[in-house]
């Protein structure tokens, strides 16, 4: 191998014992665990809110958007379950550069992975413990789940992952939602194959391990919209494309029939203020087709202190690094206005 091995690092189970979840925040996170598989199953008529900056680059800016999650939350509770985003391994679209808090817990410093672990556990932890929220994070990194996998309450699978047999496979031992998003090139069968097989049992090797899953019924769909082969991008949020989608899942056997659709990315061109108008447009949708109603299940909604997104090298406070993000004053008016329209 070309490569040059710089340290050794520790277990999840060694970083687990450094920073500890007490049997308090264990048993908020189990609340919520059950919150959100409740809206998944059907069981709850509420409306499942991912939301969050785009990528998490620094402690003190997202633990404050956090915060301010808090009471809009209870403002909402009878309508709306908000699971906060912080996603920690969120690279630049191109991969190069920047790839996350895990890498660069300092992103206008070198990566370094050792302080990263640290950084994203610490990250998690505080938000579970002063907010009582466990969050929501990407596996972009199967292997790396388990330094996480008692402050999580939900996971998803990003467009390029979604086809790769590892994250379906450890999807499919999580025991807790998993959402799978349709890949970047917008082929659904891609999607429901991988929400099929995180729905079943296997058998694989896992951080030098022979284990064996027990299949997630909590595994579902992500509509994030498509881009063709000119470098268009297509939304997949219209009446029909739900409606597409719910006669897909009716034709398979999965459990627990679920979609959230991601309000940014391709469904709104990249385009951070359209976020609003998609996000109403979808629950609009649900009110024609009972078929649609009971398949959509929540909203992803990219949102951070600030409007936009930041230049590389520029370090402003609550600014999104990598994907444009609605500011915080338009977030707390959309989230109300959901609220009212569920």
């Amino acid at each position: 191998m070309n490569v040059k091995f710089n340290r050794e690092l520790f277990s999840p189970q060694e970083l687990k014992k450094m920073y500890p979840v007490t049997p308090e925040a264990a048993a908020m996170k189990a609340a919520n665990d059950e919150a959100v598989k409740d809206i998944l199953s059907g069981r709850s008529d509420k409306l499942l809110l991912v939301i969050g900056p785009c990528s998490a680059d620094r402690q003190d800016a997202v633990i404050e958007y956090i915060f301010r999650l808090r009471p809009l939350q209870e403002q909402v509770k009878d309508k709306i379950v908000i699971v906060p985003r912080i996603y920690t391994n969120k690279p630049r679209t191109t991969g190069d550069g920047y790839k996350g808090m895990l890498h660069q817990p300092d992103p206008l410093n070198h990566p370094d992975l050792f302080k990263g672990l640290v950084s994203i556990r610490k990250l998690h932890l505080k938000a579970l413990l002063d907010t009582g929220f466990s969050c929501a994070d990407e596996m972009l990194y199967p292997e790396n789940h388990l330094f996480l996998s008692d402050l999580l309450s939900y996971v998803a699978v990003g467009a390029r992952s979604v086809e790769n047999q590892q994250h379906r496979l450890v999807a499919s031992g999580l025991n807790i939602p998993v959402g799978m998003k349709n890949p970047t090139g917008g082929d659904l069968s891609v999607m429901m194959n991988s929400i099929r097989a995180a729905q079943h049992s296997h058998s694989f090797i896992y951080r030098n391990w022979d284990v064996t899953s027990a299949g997630n019924p909590y595994a579902h769909a992500i509509l994030r919209g498509f881009v063709d082969d000119h470098g268009t991008s297509h939304p997949n949020y219209h009446y029909e494309d739900l409606k597409h989608l719910a006669d897909l899942y009716a034709a398979g056997t999965f459990s627990n029939p679920a979609v959230l659709v991601d309000c940014n990315h391709s469904n709104s061109g990249k385009n951070f203020l359209e976020q609003g108008r998609i996000a109403k447009e979808v629950l609009h949708s649900t009110r024609h087709c009972d078929a649609v109603r009971a398949l959509v299940k929540g909203l992803m909604i990219e949102s951070y202190l600030e409007d936009g997104c930041q230049k590389e090298g520029e370090m402003v406070y609550g600014k999104s690094i990598t994907d444009p993000c609605l500011g915080w004053e338009k977030t707390e008016r959309l989230v109300l206005e959901l609220a009212e329209l569920r």
